[in-house]
């Protein structure tokens, strides 16, 4: 796929990615992104917040040497199924014939997330709503519990665990996200579960896959390029945090992949660990610390400052917790500002770009999305 810009100018090839549907995704900024790192011809780029791997996918499948960093166990399992992968798609299509042959099963993930058809009200036996019919979730119940079975490497069972997350995210019933189901049952959520080998990717360069902290991981790897999207919370001091926290958006797929049957709670059925009070991102946080800065704002300024590259992409947008003139502060204390980048989302086209800092002037409007290249100090 070609991106064209303002001038009807190709900006850059990008190349075929795969995900799911994810409120954080970066998909359409992907041209935006391999064109600004074009402009510094890194040969090593860390994709410090990994998310569904798009990102990641993109720069490994244009030449680079990637290391995708998350601290979500599911984000981990999709940069092992597309970086680090050396099979073919034929190695795996047995083992998808066979997830898709089992016999269903009633199990833990039916218990908690399966409803019937019924009068196409998405209702569970605890009258709950539900993310998925029953006969999704039985065949859920049953491949989750193969898998575990089978004796694969890790790097197989991350690209059956892919297939599986993606299988699922084509036959739910929510607006994109597991914080909460649509009322009645979505015309796909009625089509069978059905595992398909995802597009795997040939390996060319040693990548690499890593979950935590990113703090814990920057002091101990070095690229020529590190790209940071940062889950931005909200400006809305009224919002509570957990609306918009990614570990309570996206708790299913933590499931999934650990097969864990952890403690749930609320109508969504929640996993415990994702709750406010033990899932918070500090570049979520909405407070301020004791001197008076945004602890947002202030994990920014950290983050840019302890990475070890010569470029740093960040990727920001102006709903987040920070102001324009807060984040134009933290980037120059930091480095220099080779270009500011706008994305009109809604003509998917670099919107304008800047060589200095009079981007601020025209951040105040709602979700705008900014890229800003910077050269580390």
């Amino acid at each position: 796929m070609e991106a064209i810009d303002l001038f009807g100018e190709t900006v850059v090839d990008v190349p075929s990615t795969e995900g799911i549907k994810y409120a954080g995704s970066k998909q359409k900024l992907l041209p935006h992104i391999l064109s600004l790192a074009r402009k510094v011809n890194p040969r090593t780029v860390l994709d410090a917040f990994a998310g569904t791997t798009r990102v990641s996918q993109a720069f490994a499948q244009s030449g680079y040497t990637v290391a995708a960093n998350d601290i979500a166990a599911w984000s981990a399992v999709f940069a092992s199924c597309y970086l680090l992968n050396e099979h073919t798609k034929s190695h795996y299509a047995p083992m998808i014939a066979h997830l898709n042959g089992l016999a269903p099963l009633d199990g833990w993930f039916t218990e908690q997330y399966g409803g019937d058809p019924g009068n196409g009200r998405s209702i569970g036996a605890d009258g709950l709503k539900k993310p998925w019919q029953r006969q999704n979730t039985r065949k859920l119940d049953a491949v989750r519990a193969e898998i575990d079975r089978l004796q694969i490497s890790p790097v197989e069972r991350a690209v059956l665990l892919t297939s599986l997350i993606r299988a699922l995210d084509e036959v739910d019933n929510t607006l994109g996200h597991y914080a909460s189901y649509l009322n009645e049952w979505s015309p796909r959520s009625y089509k069978q579960l059905l595992l398909k080998v995802p597009s795997l990717l040939p390996k060319t360069a040693a990548h690499s896959v890593h979950q935590g902290d990113i703090f814990d991981l920057v002091p101990n790897i070095e690229v020529d390029l590190a790209y940071l999207d940062p889950p931005y919370g909200s400006n809305n001091e009224k919002m509570p945090p957990s609306r918009v926290r990614y570990g309570a958006y996206y708790h299913v797929w933590t499931s999934v992949v650990l097969n864990d049957q952890p403690p749930t709670f609320g109508k969504s059925k929640r996993r415990m660990d994702t709750s406010d009070s033990l899932s918070a991102s500090v570049f979520e946080e909405f407070r301020r610390n004791e001197s008076g800065q945004l602890i947002a704002v202030e994990a920014i300024r950290s983050a840019l400052a302890s990475i070890r590259a010569k470029h740093v992409l960040l990727s920001y947008s102006s709903g987040g917790r920070a102001t324009a003139e807060e984040l134009n502060r933290v980037i120059n204390e930091n480095g220099r500002l080779l270009e500011a980048v706008e994305v009109d989302y809604r003509r998917n086209v670099m919107a304008d770009m800047r060589w200095t800092n009079e981007w601020v002037r025209d951040a105040e409007a709602p979700n705008k999305e900014f890229l800003f290249l910077i050269q580390k100090a």
